[in-house]
């Protein structure tokens, strides 16, 4: 059985998306071990605890500086023993030591289509260059903010009229979409990185891109 830890700072959409997905069977032969919080008032927290996942909170507030921090998120992923570590929502920039000590198995989902508009404001950002798709990437992180190889990325038009809560919207339907298929990929054994590609066993293609049906 493999195992999952998932980060989260907030809500936790994505994580909720991933308890959906392993309560339908779509993370055959894995579970979500736990979910840890930087943050004590995680609204994701309590929605964690309700599905009967161990959570556990390492507030970055208490460590002096970055790499303490890390350091003790890393040990607290690390007592789980997991196959795979997801971003979901989790707001803070990783150093490179906790990155390459989960190296190949970090999963993050951005909303933008990468390389574009990496890191803050990706909604706000796109309205303002005018670019007419705009979508959100699931990668493998590097400590290279934003910049890991692709997995799968998913693509929503931008509308005349739209405003940063509607494009967000849009995108965010796409992410729960995407990202549970991803993680479910990887748990599978089924991606390979190849220099800054992924490859998707049984397919052709690098990696996946989808389209909302809103764009056709």
């Amino acid at each position: 059985m493999k195992k999952i830890v998932i980060l989260i700072s907030g809500r936790g959409s994505n994580m909720e998306a991933l308890i959906a997905a392993a309560r339908r069977g779509d993370l055959a032969n894995a579970e979500i071990a736990a979910v840890l919080s930087n943050r004590p008032g995680a609204r994701g927290l309590e929605t964690a605890a309700a599905a009967g996942i161990v959570t556990a909170v390492i507030d970055h507030e208490a460590y002096p500086d970055r790499a303490a921090f890390d350091a003790a998120l890393a040990a607290a992923v690390d007592a789980h023993a997991p196959d795979l570590v997801v971003l979901a929502g989790f707001m803070r920039i990783l150093t490179a030591t906790f990155v390459n000590r989960f190296a190949g198995r970090l999963l993050n989902i951005h909303p933008s289509l990468l390389p574009a508009f990496p890191g803050v404001n990706t909604h706000a950002r796109a309205l303002a260059a005018g670019v007419r798709l705009h979508g959100c990437t699931v990668h493998f992180v590097t400590p290279a903010l934003d910049h890991g190889p692709i997995i799968i990325q998913a693509a929503v038009p931008v509308l005349d009229g739209d405003d940063e809560a509607v494009l967000a919207e849009r995108v965010l339907a796409q992410e729960h979409a995407i990202y549970p298929l991803a993680v479910r990929w990887c748990v599978e054994g089924r991606l390979a990185i190849e220099g800054q590609q992924v490859r998707l066993a049984g397919s052709t293609q690098a990696n996946g891109f989808l389209r909302s049906p809103q764009s056709s």
